[in-house]
C-alpha cells in the first residue's frame, strides 16, 4: 500500500491541471487514468481548442476566465513553449441570437477591445464566408487558440517535475472514504491517501454513481476539411477563429488550419446520446453529412474533402454548466467534470479550484454557481 496525500483519478485536461497545481503546491499527489498518455477516448484530446474572454453563457464565468488566462500565462512560461496564440475570434449570427447579443453583452461589462461588425464589413474583412443579410459578428482581439496536445502534455510534465507520480493505464475499481482518508483500488493495486479529487469526464458518473449525477454523454464528430483551393486564407495570421449560430441548426464552430492537415471546423452539440464505454467511435458519412451543408452554404471555400475525422465526447448537464463540489457525504472528496463541451478552456483554473477544494474545502465564490446542489446533487456515504 503506497501512501500519497492526494490521489487524482482522470488524466485529462482537468484532472492533469488538478495534480499539477497539487504537487506544486508540496502535496504528494499520485493521478490514475484508466487510458494510456495522449489518448482520444475522452475529451481532452486534439491539436486545439477555443478560449475567449466574451462569455455568452453565464456572466460567472468571466471572472474564471480572466483567472485562466493569467494561469494558462503561468503555464507557458514554466513550460517554456507557445501555448496560447491570440488569432482574434468572430461570434456570428442574428442581432438577437443568445451567442452574439449575450457575447456582446458580456464583452462590453468588462469594457475590453472589440468592433461589433454588419454583415457588409463582415464581409469585406473576410471574403471567405457567406453570412446571411440579417447577421453581424462581434469581434474579440483576445480570442484565441490553446494548443491542447501541447497544454495537456506541459500540465502533466510539470506535474511530474513537481514530484507528482503520475500512471496511465491503471483503471480504477473502486475506492472507500472515511474522514481519516481514502482508499483507491485498481486491478493490481491499492493507494491511500488523505483527499480524493474525481475528475473522470465521461466516466465520472461510474466512480460517482451514488450522486447519481444528472448527465449525459454526447458522441460529437470532429472534422478536418480541405479547402476546395488553398489552405492560405485560413492561414494562422489571416483567419479567426470563429463560432456561428444558426437558431434553426445549433452552434458551428472552426480554426485557422494549424499543423494537422486540413482546416477543423465542425458543430457544437448535436444531442447524439452514449455510453462511454460503447460508443461508436468511427465517423461516418452520415455525421459530415449533418454538418456539410451548413459549411457548403457559409463557407463554401471549406467545402472540401474531409481529411480527418474523430469523435470527441462531450459530458454535458441540463443547463449546460459544469459541475465542480464536494462530495455531499465525504468532505475529503472532491469532483470536477460535466463540462458540457466548453470546458477545456477552464483546465487551468478548473486544477486551482480542485486544489483549494481539496485542500481547504473552499473554492473562489465565483465558481460556487458550478455547484452540484443547484440540480439536486445530493449523497450518501457509499462504497463503489
Amino acid at each position: 500500500m503506497s501512501d500519497f496525500d492526494v490521489i487524482v483519478v482522470g488524466l485529462g485536461a482537468m484532472g492533469s491541471s488538478a495534480a499539477y497545481h497539487l504537487s506544486r503546491r508540496g502535496e504528494r499527489v499520485l493521478g490514475l487514468d484508466a487510458y494510456p498518455a495522449g489518448h482520444a477516448n475522452g475529451s481532452s484530446h486534439g491539436e486545439s481548442r477555443i478560449i475567449r474572454l466574451a462569455y455568452y453563457e453565464h456572466a460567472d464565468y468571466n471572472p474564471l476566465l480572466a483567472r485562466a488566462y493569467h494561469l494558462w500565462a503561468d503555464l507557458e512560461a514554466e513550460a517554456g513553449e507557445q501555448l496560447f496564440y491570440a488569432s482574434g475570434g468572430l461570434m456570428i449570427g442574428r442581432p438577437d441570437d443568445e451567442l452574439v447579443a449575450e457575447s456582446i453583452a458580456a464583452i462590453r461589462r468588462q469594457e475590453r477591445e472589440h468592433d461589433v461588425l454588419d454583415v457588409g464589413e463582415l464581409r469585406r474583412r473576410y471574403p471567405v464566408f457567406r453570412p446571411d443579410d440579417d447577421e453581424i459578428a462581434l469581434f474579440d482581439p483576445r480570442m484565441g487558440i490553446l494548443f491542447a496536445e501541447r497544454c495537456l502534455a506541459a500540465q502533466r510534465r510539470l506535474a511530474v517535475a513537481h514530484g507528482a507520480v503520475l500512471r496511465d493505464g491503471t483503471p480504477v475499481r473502486r475506492w472507500t472514504a472515511t474522514p481519516d482518508g481514502v482508499v483507491v483500488w485498481t486491478d493490481e493495486e491499492r493507494f491511500r491517501a488523505t483527499r480524493l479529487v474525481v475528475a473522470a469526464g465521461p466516466w465520472i458518473g461510474k466512480l460517482l454513481p451514488e450522486l447519481a449525477l444528472p448527465i449525459g454523454i454526447e458522441r460529437i464528430p470532429v472534422f478536418y476539411w480541405q479547402p476546395r483551393e488553398s489552405t492560405e486564407c485560413f492561414a494562422l495570421g489571416r483567419f479567426p477563429v470563429y463560432m456561428w449560430e444558426r437558431r434553426e441548426e445549433g452552434v458551428f464552430y472552426g480554426f485557422p488550419h494549424l499543423t494537422v492537415p486540413g482546416v477543423k471546423a465542425g458543430r457544437h452539440h448535436n444531442e447524439d446520446w452514449c455510453d462511454a464505454d460503447s460508443v461508436e467511435r468511427v465517423v461516418t458519412e452520415a455525421d459530415e453529412q449533418l454538418v456539410r451543408a451548413f459549411f457548403a452554404r457559409h463557407i463554401p471555400a471549406l467545402d472540401g474533402e474531409v481529411v480527418e475525422r474523430y469523435a470527441c465526447l462531450y459530458t454535458t448537464t441540463p443547463d449546460q454548466h459544469f459541475l465542480i463540489d464536494r462530495h455531499p457525504a465525504h468532505a475529503n472528496v472532491c469532483y470536477a467534470s460535466s463540462c458540457s463541451g466548453h470546458g477545456f478552456k477552464f483546465a487551468s483554473v478548473v486544477g486551482e479550484l480542485l486544489a483549494d477544494l481539496a485542500l481547504t474545502g473552499q473554492m473562489a465564490p465565483a465558481a460556487d454557481f458550478l455547484r452540484g446542489e443547484r440540480l439536486g446533487v445530493v449523497g450518501r456515504s457509499v462504497s463503489v
